[in-house]
């Protein structure tokens, strides 16, 4: 059955799958000259260290002050990873008149800010936090760059990030964090590393599989 009657009105049922053109991703990094210099940029700025990255509307749904603490937790109890990690952390500012928004702004600054201040050091920031959305150009460079990319909401919709970040990985040296609570998880459930946002986890999971595959990472 594809239409329904309502009130003499017929309306019509369609399935509209929502997805990305991961065609414009993969071809800004083969032929942009911008954002080949950038991921060559990043490259070197970050050699030696791996990059977690997270993009995400700055909003109460998208977990993010949980995730910080979760990264602030592994590298307490991991302090081996100390130096050798960093997260960008992309917070694109949301509804920022109501005040349950502006109250998350002002969480994730101060977390931001408590974990840089107890970790880190001259030479190296845990967290490099951006509050303000990216160009394309300039988020796929940067998903290029990342080792792992976090979408870990607690409650979210379909999330294109995530299969944003897989088409900037063709060659399958990324790993996806994909929360069971974003919609996205449903169809690449098979295609990612899917977890509960504990920091028990979160901690476990990134030590075992970076200490077990240093060199390529899980096709994300």
């Amino acid at each position: 059955m594809d239409r329904v009657t309502d009130d003499g009105r017929e309306v019509r049922l369609d399935a509209l799958p929502i997805g990305i053109a991961p065609r414009e991703f993969t071809d800004l990094l083969e032929h942009n000259p911008a954002t080949r210099q950038r991921l060559a940029e990043l490259k070197q700025r970050f050699a030696g260290r791996r990059i977690i990255l997270g993009v995400d509307r700055l909003d109460y749904t998208k977990g993010i002050p949980q995730r910080l603490r979760a990264y602030r937790r592994f590298l307490n109890e991991s302090p081996d990873w100390r130096g050798k990690v960093a997260l960008i952390q992309v917070a694109v500012p949301s509804r920022e008149l109501v005040p349950m928004y502006r109250q998350l702004g002002k969480e994730v600054n101060e977390l931001v800010g408590q974990i840089n201040g107890e970790l880190g050091t001259p030479d190296w920031s845990p967290v490099i936090y951006l509050r303000r959305s990216q160009p394309r150009s300039e988020l796929a460079a940067l998903y290029a760059a990342a080792d792992v990319g976090l979408v870990t909401p607690l409650c979210d919709g379909l999330n294109l990030v995530a299969k944003e970040y897989v088409a900037c990985h063709p060659q399958g040296d990324g790993v996806l964090v994909l929360s069971e609570f974003a919609g996205a998880a449903a169809e690449m459930g098979e295609a990612s590393w899917s977890i509960r946002m504990t920091k028990r986890e979160w901690r476990k999971g990134f030590c075992r599989r970076w200490n077990s595959q240093p060199k390529r990472l899980r096709n994300a």
